[in-house]
């Protein structure tokens, strides 16, 4: 498992290669990889955005990924996970976060990557500050899309 928060523009690509060649090692075992990777766009809720800004807790933020990571690989049996989430100021294109499960079958790989994904955007320590033609303004974090449709399914 690798968790790495950095605060400099990174090549997404190129780290997930890096890491399936010197820390998979090609793993004979797996059989499926997911990768899901979020980028800066230059709008949000109607409005132009210019840049942002992502902060985080020190510490704190790399130990919860820790724990969502690994509780993705005791779920549904992954064999590994990759998360790379850049802090400090982006500008729209700019990779934000790559994250990425190896397993043995395509399902377990699928639903970890977004289980992952959709914790983090929903309840990791990060916070958005984005720069539009209005100014400044923070982003508060979004309910995940499975916390949605279990609620939805609960009222069903």
């Amino acid at each position: 498992m690798k968790i790495e928060i950095v605060d400099e523009r990174f090549d997404p690509w190129q780290s997930l290669v890096d890491y399936k060649k010197n820390d998979l090692q090609n793993n004979p075992k797996i059989g499926a990889s997911s990768v899901f990777l979020g980028t800066m766009r230059d709008f949000n809720e109607d409005s132009d955005v210019t840049g942002m800004e992502l902060q985080h807790y020190p510490g704190m933020t790399e130990k919860y990924l820790e724990d969502i990571v690994n509780t993705a690989i005791k779920k549904y049996k992954i064999i590994d996970g990759l998360v790379i989430h850049r802090v400090g100021v982006l500008e729209p294109t700019d990779p934000i976060v790559i994250v990425a499960t190896w397993s043995e079958h395509r399902d377990n790989a699928f639903n970890a990557t977004r289980d992952i994904m959709e914790s983090l955007k929903a309840e990791a320590p990060f916070w958005k500050k984005e720069s539009t033609d209005k100014g400044f303004r923070w982003v508060k974090p979004t309910a995940s899309n499975t916390e949605t449709e279990d609620t939805q399914n609960e009222a069903q």
